[in-house]
């Protein structure tokens, strides 16, 4: 007579139990955004994690090995969080231009309106943060389909897309340092389309293209994050 009830205590401990690790998973991975941008990917060590986060040590173990591991969680996770609010509206576009340039200016707009984000991306830089990330995939694909359709006449998918994962890095670095230049990722997405063989006039007008408001950032991490009030270009 009593399974009903103790089977729903039971799930209740288990829900709350799971509730309580993610938090937790979710403190340690916040904490380590904000080390990795202060000391890089290589100084860190786990005694930094566990004063940031205010957690024991074992506490640490029951998540991460190592810090390359926790690094690789955070990279991973924030990628995927983020781009899951950018490729939808990207892939709203067929011209691959136009999906290049929408891609990039949200994750630029995404890495100032989250600069504790924006500047672990540029400390940790683009082996760990981008290669093989969805980024790095999303990128690559709109580059291929561009090149497959003749939209670009440029030879090399591989020298394109370093050109502008470049672009984005040193783009967002800029930004976060030196505010006052104004339009400056649409002017280094023109250079970039002009040089992929569009015309001046409508490299010009796709990389000024408006933005659409995607609002914050929902997933476990980036909610955890304090955005900053920043205007759409």
């Amino acid at each position: 007579m009593n399974k009903p009830i103790e089977t729903s205590v039971e799930n209740h401990r288990t829900r709350v139990g799971m509730e309580r690790r993610e938090k937790t998973r979710a403190l340690l991975i916040k904490s380590a955004v904000e080390v990795f941008a202060k000391k890089g990917p290589d100084l860190p060590v786990i005694d930094d994690f566990i004063a940031a986060a205010g957690v024991a040590r074992g506490t640490f173990y029951n998540y991460f090995n190592t810090t390359s591991e926790l690094l690789a969680a955070v990279t991973g996770e924030m990628s995927d969080e983020v781009l899951s609010i950018i490729d939808p509206e990207v892939l709203k576009f067929d011209d691959p231009a136009v999906r290049i340039c929408m891609g990039t200016k949200l994750y630029v707009h995404m890495a100032t309106r989250y600069p504790i984000w924006g500047t672990f991306l540029t400390r940790i830089g683009s082996q760990h943060a981008v290669r093989g990330k969805l980024l790095d995939v999303y990128l690559t694909r709109d580059v291929e389909l561009g090149i497959a359709t003749n939209r670009f006449t440029v030879g090399s998918a591989l020298v394109t897309r370093d050109i502008i994962l470049g672009s984005i890095f040193f783009g967002i670095e800029t930004l976060l340092t030196e505010p006052s230049h104004v339009h400056h990722i649409e002017n280094m997405l023109y250079t970039v389309l002009h040089g992929m063989g569009l015309k001046a006039k409508e490299a010009r007008k796709i990389a000024f293209m408006p933005l659409p408001e995607t609002g914050a950032v929902s997933g476990p991490i980036f909610s955890a994050l304090v955005p900053e009030s920043v205007q759409l270009s």
